[in-house]
C-alpha cells in the first residue's frame, strides 16, 4: 500500500473509531438499563399481587396476624415502586401510570378527602369506581391512609370496616393490574428502546432528575432548607407510615442497581473511569447514612441528634447529585431538560 495511502487509512480509522466506541457503549448502557428496568418492573408487579393478596386475606379474616402480613405486604410494594420510580418515561406514562402508582405531593389531602367520599357513599366500591375517581385514589398513598392515618383508624370506618376494606382491596387490586400492564408495556417497548440512541440522553435525564427530586423535594424542603425556612414532615411521601425516609433508600438503591450500571459503561468508554468511580463511591457512603435514617421523618426533624443523621444524608445525597447532574452529564453532553415526573 502506497504511503500516502496508508496515511489516509489510519487518519480515518483514528476519527471513526473512538465514534464506533461510543456507539457500542451506547448500545451496551441502553441494553443494561432495560433488562436492570425489565427486572425492576417484574419485581414490582409481584409485590402488588402479593399486597391484593394479603388485603383480602385481612378482610376476609381479620386477625393480628393478617394485619402483620398486610402491612408487610404493603411496605414491600411500595418500596418496589419506589426502585422503579425514577423511570419517568416509556409505558409509565401512559394513562399517567406513574401518578396513578402514587399520588404525590398531596398539599390539599386530597387523598383523605377522596376517601371520605368514597367511605361515606352508599355506592357499591367496584374496580370501576376505582377506575374513574382519579389518581388520588388509586396508589399506595390510599392504601397506606387506610392502613396508617390516625384519624380514620379512631372512628368507625377503620379497617376491617365494610366499606373501607371495600376501597383496600379494589385499590390493591387497581395496582396490581397497573403494575402487570407496566411490566408486559415495558417488554413490548423493548425493540424501540434499545434501537433508538435518544433513549440513552433521556435515561440518563431520568436518573438525574430522580435525583434533583430527592434532594430538594424529598429532603431539602421537608427539613426546611427551602421555601419559609420551617421543618415540614407532612411534606414528605408516607409520612402517615413514617416510612418516608425508607422510601427514599429505596430510590436510591433503585438508581444504584438499575442506573449506575450503564451510566458507569458510558463513562468508561468516555475514558471518565475516576469519574466513574467516585460516583459508585458516592452512592456507596448515601448507603452507609441509611441504617441510622431507619426512623420516621417527624423523629428526625423534631429530634436534634437524629437531624444531624438526616443532615448528612442530605450532604452526601447533594455531592452525589453534583457528581451525576453537573460531573457525568457534561462528560456525557447530555442536556438537563424538563423533569416531567416532577412532584411524581
Amino acid at each position: 500500500m502506497p504511503p500516502i495511502t496508508r496515511f489516509l487509512c489510519a487518519s480515518v480509522l483514528a476519527f471513526a473509531s473512538p465514534l464506533a466506541w461510543a456507539n457500542d457503549a451506547d448500545t451496551q448502557a441502553r441494553h443494561q438499563w432495560h433488562e436492570a428496568i425489565a427486572n425492576g418492573y417484574q419485581a414490582f408487579s409481584a409485590k402488588t399481587t402479593k399486597l391484593t393478596g394479603a388485603a383480602r386475606e385481612y378482610c376476609n379474616a381479620p386477625a393480628t396476624d393478617s394485619w402483620n402480613r398486610l402491612e408487610a405486604a404493603w411496605l414491600e410494594a411500595f418500596l418496589a415502586w419506589q426502585r422503579v420510580r425514577f423511570v419517568d418515561f416509556g409505558p409509565v406514562e401512559n394513562n399517567n401510570l406513574s401518578w396513578q402508582f402514587q399520588f404525590w405531593p398531596d398539599p390539599k389531602n386530597l387523598i383523605a378527602r377522596k376517601a371520605a367520599y368514597l367511605i361515606g357513599s352508599n355506592e357499591p366500591i367496584t374496580p370501576e369506581v376505582i377506575s374513574q375517581s382519579g389518581v388520588a385514589v388509586q396508589g399506595f398513598p390510599m392504601v397506606e391512609y387506610l392502613l396508617f392515618d390516625q384519624q380514620l383508624n379512631a372512628g368507625e370506618h377503620a379497617l376491617p370496616a365494610a366499606r373501607s376494606c371495600e376501597l383496600l382491596t379494589n385499590v390493591a387490586l387497581h395496582a396490581e393490574k397497573n403494575s402487570d400492564e407496566l411490566t408486559a408495556g415495558w417488554r413490548a417497548f423493548s425493540p424501540h428502546y434499545l434501537e433508538t440512541d435518544q433513549y440513552r440522553d433521556t435515561t440518563m435525564r431520568a436518573g438525574m432528575a430522580a435525583l434533583e427530586i430527592l434532594e430538594e423535594r424529598r429532603l431539602a424542603q421537608p427539613m426546611g432548607l427551602r421555601g419559609n425556612g420551617k421543618r415540614n414532615p407532612y411534606i414528605t411521601d408516607a409520612w402517615r407510615s413514617g416510612k418516608s425516609l425508607m422510601a427514599i433508600e429505596a430510590t436510591v438503591d433503585g438508581l444504584q442497581t438499575m442506573f449506575l450500571p450503564g451510566l458507569v459503561t458510558l463513562l468508561e468508554a468516555g475514558e471518565k473511569s475516576d469519574l466513574a468511580d467516585r460516583i459508585g463511591k458516592q452512592f456507596i457512603d448515601v448507603q452507609q447514612n441509611f441504617p441510622g435514617a431507619h426512623m420516621p421523618m417527624i423523629t428526625a426533624l423534631n429530634e436534634e441528634d437524629p437531624f444531624r443523621v438526616l443532615q448528612s444524608l442530605y450532604v452526601d445525597i447533594s455531592q452525589l447529585t453534583t457528581l451525576v447532574n453537573d460531573q457525568a452529564a457534561v462528560a456525557l453532553g447530555v442536556v438537563r431538560g424538563f423533569n416531567s415526573s416532577d412532584g411524581d
